[in-house]
């Protein structure tokens, strides 16, 4: 069961959820986009409910809520160290369901593969979900394929209809709150995505056997190894330490952590000089099946999401749907030259 409720209702539900968290959810910011005269939206604090982009998807992923781009961890002096304190309240987060699964495979990573990561957990403890459903699907996104056009698993969901926000409650203390404001109970359901335009087939027989293939040789050329693709993904996790010192002798500073990506320049060096995948094919190839096999392999689930980010900042125009699609050619061609042999 559900509210159907007006501007003023759920801005009265809105300022309930202020008064115990921080609001993040997508935000338009006029003339912020890539190109001159577009829009960018992308993740930030919201302080009204007309703040929040409920119709575009956002070009950056939820995931900046709990992994800034660069984060510190503790400050150093030479006979000291002091942790960085975390965010003093709790963090709510308006995202889509492909987000929302992302979310798993974020836990998956930082809290059960291995120890759990400190910093990423006592953050997520303190986060609460709100689910936008989805009326048509997205230009670039294959959710449907990867099973992540609908989930369940969220505190409240909304949609926007007809200037009337439907909501959906698993917390009876939000509801009890809605109630309150005279809002309309009705039967409601988050709207889900039930088609893409795009659709991607993984080849049941895939194996890393895939990795000899000649498909990969075209992104030495054409990926200019940027690493956008990494850092607009939901479930990509990797990261670098830096150190930053206050003072020339290296004795007072921070330790930071910062995004890293596996598309870019110096992500496998290591000592000696030497460089594990020094080709962009390569890099890609890592990449691709990192996304598509070892992840389920390990945990039973694909990583990708089919949220089509990366294909949307691509400035190289590279789609990483038509790079699954051709996974099942790769296998046919390395199938082959094996029975040459």
């Amino acid at each position: 069961m559900g509210y159907i409720a007006d501007r003023e209702q759920f801005g009265k539900l809105f300022s309930y959820w202020e008064k115990e968290y921080d609001i993040w959810a997508p935000k338009r910011f006029r003339g912020g986009g890539r190109f001159s005269d577009t829009d960018a939206v992308r993740y930030a604090v919201v302080k009204s409910p007309d703040e929040i982009e409920l119709e575009e998807k956002s070009a950056y992923s939820w995931k900046e809520t709990v992994l800034p781009p660069s984060e510190t961890l503790f400050y150093f002096t030479q006979t000291h160290v002091e942790e960085a304190q975390a965010p003093a309240r709790k963090r709510m987060v308006f995202l889509r369901s492909c987000d929302l699964a992302a979310v798993k495979r974020m836990d998956q990573i930082y809290l059960e593969n291995g120890d759990p990561d400190y910093y990423y957990a006592r953050k997520r403890e303190n986060l609460a979900f709100i689910l936008i459903g989805c009326p048509h699907t997205c230009e670039n996104g294959f959710c449907v394929s990867m099973g992540t056009n609908l989930s369940d698993d969220y505190d409240a969901s909304i949609d926007l209809v007809d200037g009337e926000y439907h909501l959906d409650f698993h917390r009876d203390d939000w509801e009890e709150v809605l109630s309150k404001t005279g809002a309309e109970k009705a039967e409601v359901a988050p709207r889900r995505v039930t088609k893409n335009k795009v659709k991607v087939k993984i080849p049941e027989n895939l194996t890393y056997q895939v990795g000899k293939s000649s498909m990969w040789d075209q992104y030495d050329r054409r990926c200019i190894n940027c690493g956008r693709c990494n850092f607009v993904c939901p479930t990509c996790t990797c990261f670098t330490m830096q150190d930053l010192y206050y003072d020339a002798n290296g004795n007072v500073g921070e330790r930071r952590r910062v995004q890293a990506s596996c598309m870019v320049d110096g992500y496998t060096d290591v000592a000696g000089g030497a460089s594990y995948r020094k080709k962009n094919g390569e890099r890609m190839r890592f990449k691709t099946l990192h996304k598509v096999l070892d992840f389920k392999e390990r945990f039973g689930y694909q990583m990708c999401v089919g949220c089509g980010r990366c294909d949307d900042i691509c400035p190289e125009y590279i789609s990483f749907s038509n790079i699954i699609n051709h996974l099942e050619e790769g296998m046919k061609e390395v199938e082959n030259n094996d029975s040459r042999k």
